[in-house]
């Protein structure tokens, strides 16, 4: 009987051990996050708690308040925090924690951190994240100008005389990404003309630059890419933020940024802009401004209602710009004088609303609204251009687990009525498109190595029938520094080819639509490697990524014929012995490099291979390199900043290759595509710095672009007779028009 006993004891106590440990680790960990001000706890929201080395994790609450799943065989939790010193707490039997967290800012020396673009390395997405520190890095007085010490994206101007910008990305032009403001599609239609300089560099909080194709959650317009802009939150820290920027140009500018909380959970925000230039600067001499004369008003009021359960933001955007550009002063023999007039007005409502469930984090349900009116007027010369795009906006979406956190989901439904009304000259276009959707996207993780995400969307287009877009994307981690990603993709969007090709009108051609627009309709694969090293025992980075499009149908834009302006379709014609075809292939190597502290360096090269096949509508088929796009690009920048941030000190450099541009030579006459002569535009680079010297709660910068003083001679044909029929402002403008500007301007923050 004793062996017995001893047996039977021994069992008993095996089981309890079991059950001890199946108990324990059943358990979840409850607790608060905050930090100190003034001695009091001040909770955080939104700060990143996971389980290290697993996919667990979590984040907190408007209340500071955080729960989570105990994980098998792992006891270090890590809170990290944008702006705050990351903590790893080791947890034995405790089931709750009040953690506080430190602000960077009372650590005893700063590192340069953000300096480049930093890749997210929990995206399964190429994603690039540009944060308050990178943007501050250059004026950034608006979205178009985020971008100075980017590789991946480049701005340039359209033409020589209406200031509109446009971006690239992976050889095409911004049209092709989907480009967002908190989730919502922004820049778009209408707004694809003057939209980037919309947005205050002031308003923005962070950008998210995804390569390839995107989420099916947003939609199915992204062909290129997609980008996000986060702009400060009613509940932001930061409860007063003033700018104030002047250049030697003329230009003027002031930001005010407000966030007031009225509870525990209510808060309200306001962002404020309004800009001017009246300077009239002919730097070549040719009797045109090189700037168009300007003012803009710009603001947004919301609101946001958080609790453990339930969030909400809603609000009103409101703008308002004119536009004046055109000959420098009136003609004194009383022949007509050239001027280009724009006003553009836009109102927006939006609201975004979430359920949130606690004690589950990883499940809710989000409701997205917005609603557009925007109005744009223009006179090019006598030519009159009256737009108007009319947007209702809805995206709902649900996302929880299947049977645990290894296998999750979201799925949801949207609807998009856009309603355009368009006149040029006599030509009245109009367009009603209803689009209602539904989606599902579906994610599988497998520890840390492995994320695989397939998506998928029907679209029920009125005018173009059904839409199915499938997305894929995976993410493997070859090594602890050894990141692969790859992705695959369909797009999906309908053109609106004045307004994306707007720069166009500034000239005497004569604009032809030789046929009706059809959707374009692109394919887009790529790959990237990212991986962590040293180099000299300092830490550096090195990521190389590679996108091809494909487009099935693409609206060409042909400048080809002098005086004249032809939209078709890439598949107009195509037939036996008549092939369509329109790719691009864009790499880039980026190295990211800090040699000593509080310095960091980034090389990146850029390589283009994109190419359009040209006089499908004529009953010629030639493939020919895109217009406007370099081949090559070098981007070097250098950051340093003195212990504290006291001073520092940024230098970028970019070299822009040969471009094709179209063949305009005095007498040149179209006869065939194939006999066409070529030209390219040569290189040139751009020099930009800044110095920035912070106090307490003061920034005061200085800072110069285009320090090089290179500008083109003359980006404007035909300057001296306007009204004539050789006229053209914007086909051959591939540089600089402006040269060196020097600008100045301070920032103010007050905290909570």
């Amino acid at each position: 009987m004793f062996p017995h006993s001893i047996h039977q004891k021994g069992l008993m106590a095996v089981w309890l051990s079991i059950l001890s440990f199946c108990y324990s680790h059943a358990q979840t960990i409850t607790g608060t996050v905050s930090e100190r001000v003034n001695a009091k706890a001040v909770p955080l929201v939104g700060v990143s708690i996971y389980w290290a080395g697993t996919s667990v994790s979590t984040a907190s609450t408007p209340v500071g308040h955080f729960e989570i799943s105990r994980s098998a065989g792992n006891n270090r939790l890590v809170f990290s925090f944008v702006g705050f010193k990351s903590d790893t707490i080791t947890v034995t039997d405790q089931t709750s924690l009040d953690v506080v967290l430190v602000s960077q800012n009372t650590l005893q020396e700063v590192t340069v951190q953000g300096a480049s673009s930093q890749i997210d390395r929990f995206s399964p997405i190429h994603n690039e994240i540009l944060t308050i520190r990178t943007l501050a890095k250059a004026a950034c007085c608006n979205l178009s100008e985020s971008f100075e010490t980017n590789a991946s994206v480049n701005v340039s101007y359209t033409d020589a005389i209406t200031g509109a910008k446009q971006i690239q990305m992976l050889g095409l032009s911004g049209n092709y990404v989907q480009t967002n403001v908190e989730n919502i599609p922004t820049i778009r239609g209408l707004a694809t003309t003057f939209g980037l300089n919309f947005i205050p560099g002031t308003w923005i909080s962070s950008i998210d630059i995804g390569k390839g194709a995107g989420s099916v959650v947003n939609g199915y317009e992204g062909m290129s890419g997609a980008m996000n802009v986060e702009l400060q939150k009613p509940d932001a820290r930061e409860r007063i933020y003033a700018n104030a920027y002047v250049n030697s140009f003329g230009r003027v500018e002031g930001n005010l940024n407000l966030s007031k909380p009225l509870t525990d959970k209510w808060s309200v925000g306001f962002l404020g802009h309004a800009s001017t230039l009246q300077n009239r600067i002919d730097q070549n001499g040719d009797h045109f401004l090189d700037l168009p004369l300007y003012n803009q008003y710009n603001g947004i009021v919301r609101a946001k209602y958080a609790t453990e359960r339930f969030m909400t933001q809603f609000g009103v955007k409101a703008l308002y710009e004119d536009r004046t550009g055109g000959q420098v002063n009136d003609n004194p023999n009383g022949s007509p004088t050239y001027r280009f007039t724009n006003t553009t007005k836009r109102v927006e409502l939006f609201s975004k609303t979430a359920k949130l469930y606690p004690e589950k984090p990883y499940k809710g349900l989000g409701l997205i609204l917005n609603a557009v009116n925007h109005e744009q007027d223009s006179f090019f010369g006598f030519i009159p251009y009256n737009g108007r795009q009319q947007t209702l906006y809805g995206n709902l979406i649900y996302q929880s687990i299947i049977d645990n956190t290894n296998h999750s989901f979201k799925a949801g439904l949207s609807y998009l009525l856009d309603d355009y009304r368009e006149k040029y000259r006599d030509t009245l276009m109009t367009r009603t498109e209803s689009v209602p959707g539904i989606f599902g996207e579906y994610t599988y993780k497998y520890l840390e190595k492995l994320t695989l995400v397939a998506g998928a969307r029907l679209d029920f287009h009125n005018l173009f029938g059904t839409q199915f877009t499938p997305r894929f994307h995976a993410k493997y981690d070859l090594s602890s520094t050894l990141t692969w990603r790859a992705s695959a993709g369909r797009g999906f969007r309908t053109p609106n080819a004045l307004a994306e090709n707007y720069g166009y009108l500034v000239s005497s051609r004569a604009v032809y639509f030789d046929a009706k627009l059809q959707p374009e309709i692109s394919w887009n694969y790529g790959t990237s490697l990212a991986q962590e090293f040293t180099l000299f025992g300092k830490k550096a980075s090195l990521v190389l990524d590679y996108y091809r499009t494909n487009f099935q149908n693409q609206l060409i834009a042909d400048l080809e014929h002098p005086r004249e302006l032809h939209f078709y379709n890439l598949s107009s014609r195509s037939g036996p012995g008549l092939k369509a075809r329109s790719f691009s292939n864009s790499f880039q190597a980026e190295l990211n490099y800090q040699p000593i502290r509080r310095m960091e360096l980034k090389l990146a090269y850029r390589l283009f291979d994109v190419r359009q096949s040209m006089g499908m509508t004529f009953g010629e088929s030639l493939l020919l390199p895109r217009m406007m796009v370099s081949r090559d690009r070098v981007l070097f920048n250098a950051g340093y900043a003195l212990p504290f941030d006291k001073w520092k000190f940024d230098f970028t450099v970019q070299w822009n290759g040969p471009k094709r541009i179209p063949y305009l030579r005095e007498g040149y006459e179209h006869t065939s595509y194939q006999n066409m002569p070529r030209e390219n535009a040569p290189s040139f680079y751009n020099v930009n710095a800044q110095i920035t010297k912070s106090f307490r709660t003061w920034d005061v910068y200085l800072g110069g672009e285009n320090l090089g003083n290179f500008r083109q001679a003359n980006p404007i044909i035909g300057a001296s007779d306007p009204f004539g029929r050789d006229f053209d402002a914007a086909a051959r403008v591939w540089g600089p028009i402006t040269g060196r500007m020097i600008y100045g301007g301070f920032r103010y923050k007050l905290k909570i």
